[in-house]
């Protein structure tokens, strides 16, 4: 039986090398487990949820991000560059992916939006702003979704599932993806980003292409540290360049579509 003190073995054991989890993934993990409790509630396994019995100092999450950790605008510009000569430029293993990183930077997309992103979403004008409505297609396994596939159409992270956020993107994205259009077309179901079979790119692929552009575009003694180590820093840099360049903190959150955190 789970009672309130396996509840907190179980918080406490969140990392298998017994390390300090961070505070972030403490919460995520506590968040994770509280939802299974009631669920077992729901089924009549428990008969209240052992979890809310268990008092813990609330962890602090740092809102600051790291210099050594957010490309700066010079070093994002390069990385996409990087990202087209991956793969060569007849398979365009790399440049088919270029339009999606271009949105996680200069549009603040998370990985997952960016990857189902459709025609019929974007509003892409010869000249000035445009405008996206996100939608997202996360990479969770054939097992775990409806459709059997390893994505899934769902709603916005946090958000109702029929909820949809339209937020501008600028001309040099608008420009971006005109381009990709031009150039690659659409799938059958018109998303921008597919393989060279017309399927969603799977993250592992995105990832690897990721990997790449940073040893091509940064110095052996950067790439090292852990600046843009992941697809989703792109993100993380559009924040922070945003707010470093004056934007109203509740617009930089608007466009990110954030309610507390990135």
């Amino acid at each position: 039986m789970l009672g309130p003190p396996r509840a907190r073995a179980l918080l406490d054991s969140l990392k298998l090398d017994d390390s300090a989890a961070a505070a972030e993934t403490v919460r995520r993990k506590r968040r994770t487990l509280v939802n299974a409790a009631n669920y077992a509630v729901d089924l009549g396994e428990l008969r209240e949820n052992p979890v809310a019995a268990v008092r813990r100092q609330k962890p602090q999450v740092s809102n600051k991000v790291a210099s050594r950790v957010v490309a700066n605008p010079e070093q994002a510009r390069n990385l996409l560059a990087a990202v087209s000569y991956v793969g060569g430029y007849r398979r365009a293993c790399g440049r088919r992916l270029v339009g999606q990183f271009a949105a996680m930077y200069f549009g603040g997309l998370r990985p997952a939006e960016a990857v189902g992103l459709v025609e019929t979403d974007l509003i892409l004008p010869e000249r000035g702003w445009g405008s996206a409505l996100h939608r997202t297609r996360p990479s969770v396994g054939k097992q775990w979704t409806e459709s059997g596939e390893t994505h899934d159409d769902r709603g916005l992270k946090n958000r109702p599932t029929e909820d949809v956020r339209r937020v501008p993107i600028p001309p040099h994205l608008v420009a971006v993806l005109r381009e990709h259009l031009a150039t690659f077309g659409t799938a059958d179901d018109g998303r921008l980003f597919f393989s060279e079979k017309g399927s969603v790119v799977p993250s592992s692929t995105y990832y690897r292409v990721w990997q790449e552009a940073r040893l091509l575009a940064l110095p052996p003694a950067v790439a090292s540290l852990p600046l843009a180590s992941r697809p989703y820093g792109l993100r993380r840099s559009a924040l922070s360049t945003w707010l470093n360049a004056s934007v109203d903190p509740t617009e930089v959150a608007e466009r990110a579509g954030n309610s507390g955190s990135c």
